[in-house]
């Protein structure tokens, strides 16, 4: 019997949210695919690797800040074909990390609201989480 899994592929990604309510995006570079989109930042789970400290360790490479696990709140997901592939991307959202995000491996960065995102082209899986986050981080929600 074949592995359901094989062709899964595990994203991570986090909200990181600051005092002002507004989310950290980056761009993606020019080579890449999806060049100039906006999206959360994170990266793919290795083998072996849970998902939070997937993200610890792609946040530290993308963006230079150091972020404990524990200080990760799952958040959403959202689920996408990838050509032969099928994409789950697990979203969190942080409120406290060290150090001040620098874009490593990114165009652009920027802080903007969860409302302003549905002006930025973002990858297809990106797209259902903003009104997910837009919930979570309304002053109205129920947490």
């Amino acid at each position: 019997m074949s592995n359901p899994f094989s062709g899964l592929l595990l994203v991570v990604a986090v909200a990181l949210v600051d005092r002002d309510g507004r989310v950290l995006v980056q761009q993606r570079p020019p080579g890449k695919p999806m060049a100039g989109l906006w999206e959360f930042p994170g990266g793919k789970v290795e083998a072996g690797e849970v998902p939070e400290a997937a993200l610890a360790r792609e946040l530290a490479e993308e963006l230079g800040i150091a972020i404990d696990a524990h200080a990760l709140a799952p958040a959403a997901f959202a689920s996408e074909g990838l050509g032969g592939r099928h994409l789950l991307l697990l979203l969190y959202v942080a409120r406290e990390w060290e150090g001040t995000p620098e874009p490593h491996h990114a165009s652009a960065l920027q802080w903007v609201r969860p409302a302003e995102m549905r002006a930025l082209a973002m990858p297809p899986a990106d797209v259902p989480l903003v009104d997910a986050l837009e919930r979570l981080l309304s002053p109205d929600a129920v947490v």
